[in-house]
């Protein structure tokens, strides 16, 4: 793939870093407050983590409260209709808020914005909005907020096209514990019932030495933990001018002093490689978590599906993980009812929940995406079939997540404290390796640190315990 030359992107960013000053000039002394509304993955989080850096520097501080903001942020995703759904809805309520205050500031971005006729209907729906752009140039943020200060109309900035990786945005992390990365943009599989190859376009790789920076200057800031993100991490590398895998990134990033933790998301099945499986076995901070989505258990569904793999080439694959890591915690993405899924196709996948016994599973009612083979089916399979289904498989699933934390009852687990729980304040929480939730009794000194927690009581998501007193 063609990669346009280092020195124009940071041009760009200085130009970038030029109009940041320009917007934190206009402030005159007043501090603005921004709402911003994230949907979808931990890859739109990070866009927002992004997004939360440059408003930053910009002079901008965060508020809960639509009423009292002077900018209001959706970073949106296109993966479930019912995400658009909410998305509108909340623009249609900001109508209002609008007229009352002429000098508020409406932007909208993220894998929506990079449908054209979503694009097309907020144009023309929503006039209230002051500003749409899309994932490819989340980086231009600075430049298109300046000039709708000055702009009654619309402003429209969305590339199509695939877009370049720009490094060292500035970036406002959610805390100073856990770090997302993302290591690649983009996706070539081609999943039939997936937009997100045509919203966050083809794989594109970042350089292992700009990683490599970024981690290193985590773990100088007192970060713990890193998630490694990209639409498929196994795909990492295969379009750099030097090939490096991710197994391989993974080995350096292994060295990084400071960082106890390593995660990543998503893992594709069809290029799980033995050599990240040796990885994940081998090096001491990555931990024994696998998210590994297998969608549908009839192989005829993954035909149809695009996955590239079989039921039983899934369930091998599972085997050897568990033969090499011995009590991996495993964690999958599951879509109840695809178009054509029989009821013998569905029991294909309740087989595979009970063989593979995942520690948990996201589940999703399949959502037409206007674009995507699958959309096109006239063999859609009716609502009330999904969602009988769809409570058939939480039942199974729940309680094998129950089962597999009962068998932490009166053990000892390494958590890394993250803060105070949000239901009780009395109450801190932190997460084992194989990110398992644990709530105990602690102190703000615990904060950031690894700590062993003895389990007394299981629930079906999470276990509560009392901490070991270190000697």
């Amino acid at each position: 793939m063609e990669r346009r030359d280092s020195h124009v992107l940071e041009e760009e960013l200085e130009r970038q870093k030029e109009f940041i000053q320009l917007v934190a000039d206009r402030n005159d002394g007043k501090i603005p407050k921004y709402y911003l509304n994230t949907f979808g993955c931990q890859m739109n989080e990070h866009d927002s983590e992004k997004l939360a850096g440059m408003l930053s520097n910009m002079g901008y501080v965060e508020t809960d409260d639509v009423d009292e903001s002077d900018l209001i942020i959706y970073n949106t995703c296109c993966v479930r209709e019912h995400a658009e759904q909410k998305v509108y809805g909340h623009l249609g309520s900001l109508k209002r808020l609008k007229e009352e205050k002429p000098e508020l500031k409406i932007a909208i971005c993220g894998c929506m914005m990079q449908q054209k006729e979503v694009v097309s209907h907020i144009e023309k729906t929503y006039r209230h909005v002051d500003l749409i752009f899309g994932t490819h140039n989340l980086h231009k943020f600075p430049e298109l907020l300046y000039k709708s200060f000055d702009r009654d109309k619309m402003i429209i900035d969305v590339l199509y096209a695939d877009g370049q990786i720009v490094e060292n945005i500035p970036v406002k992390r959610k805390d100073n514990i856990k770090a997302w990365i993302t290591v690649m943009y983009g996706c070539n599989n081609f999943c039939s019932y997936c937009i997100v190859p045509y919203v966050r376009g083809r794989e594109r790789s970042r350089e292992v030495k700009d990683i490599k920076e970024e981690v290193m200057m985590l773990g100088r800031q007192g970060f713990k933990e890193i998630t490694l993100l990209g639409q498929n991490v196994n795909s990492y590398g295969k379009d750099l001018s030097v090939k490096v895998t991710f197994a391989e990134l993974l080995y350096q990033l292994n060295e990084v002093p400071g960082i106890e933790r390593i995660r990543f998301l998503t893992s594709h099945p069809k290029d799980l490689s033995d050599e990240l499986i040796f990885a994940m076995r081998d090096l001491d901070k990555v931990c024994e978590h696998l998210h590994l989505p297998f969608q549908a258990g009839s192989t005829k569904v993954l035909k149809e599906m695009n996955r590239g793999y079989t039921k039983e080439e899934y369930l091998e694959l599972v085997m050897k993980v568990k033969e090499n890591i011995p009590g991996i915690s495993l964690t999958t993405d599951i879509i109840v009812g695809f178009p054509g899924e029989t009821d013998e196709d569905f029991e294909d996948t309740l087989d595979i929940i009970r063989k593979v016994r995942f520690d948990s599973a996201y589940t999703f009612l399949y959502s037409k995406r206007t674009g995507t083979p699958a959309a096109k089916s006239k063999n859609q399979v009716p609502d009330e079939v999904k969602k009988e289904r769809f409570e058939r498989l939480l039942t199974l699933q729940n309680s094998i997540s129950r089962e597999i934390n009962e068998t932490f009852l009166g053990k000892k687990v390494e958590i890394l404290v993250e803060g105070i729980s949000k239901t009780n304040d009395n109450i801190y929480t932190g997460r084992t390796r194989g990110n398992k939730i644990v709530n105990y009794k602690g102190s703000e000194d615990d904060i950031g640190k690894l700590k062993n927690v003895l389990i007394e009581e299981v629930k079906t998501w999470s276990l509560e315990g009392r901490l070991i007193k270190e000697c």
